[in-house]
């Protein structure tokens, strides 16, 4: 899986609350909730946001509350890929199970900068800076954790018969 798009980047501490603010909680439309997206944080975010661009922030993106509907607020939005130096433990796990890509990349947040253009090699772990032709190591998925993003979240893998 290669994903490449345009920046948007964000700092330490975004919590669940500012992805998607509680007010918005009462529905489970992906479109309404994109259209919150970031809103509290970055008024401009459904404005400048596009298919297929990649957000990156620093530490703990995704902390707070358990809330699924943050990560699917931002895949919804247009996001392909969220990379950051950590992950809240629940928003990285709910991620997954809706089939929003993530991955941690210290090195790579450091050099990454607002409106890059970035390309993610998931398959074998390399974030490549097309801006600034540097490069970066990760950890590539797991195969089946591979699967579970391809097919758009765990249900739907599920629905496949594709986990073992």
């Amino acid at each position: 899986m290669v994903y490449t798009g345009k920046v948007i980047k964000y700092g330490d501490n975004v919590d669940t609350d500012v992805i998607i603010p509680a007010r918005y909680l009462n529905t489970s439309d992906h479109s309404e909730l994109a259209s919150h997206c970031m809103e509290d944080l970055d008024k401009d975010f459904t404005k400048k946001v596009e298919k297929g661009d990649i957000m990156v922030a620093g530490g703990n993106f995704g902390c707070g509350s358990s809330r699924e509907h943050a990560p699917i607020a931002i895949k919804a939005s247009g996001i392909s890929l969220v990379i950051a130096n950590t992950f809240a433990r629940i928003f990285y796990r709910n991620s997954i199970n809706i089939g929003l890509a993530i991955l941690e990349c210290p090195e790579a947040v450091a050099n990454i900068s607002d409106g890059d253009k970035v390309e993610a090699d998931l398959d074998n772990g390399i974030i490549y800076n097309r801006t600034t032709g540097k490069s970066f190591k990760t950890q590539p998925f797991p195969e089946f954790i591979q699967k579970i993003i391809q097919n758009g979240g765990l249900i739907e893998t599920i629905k496949k018969g594709e986990l073992n």
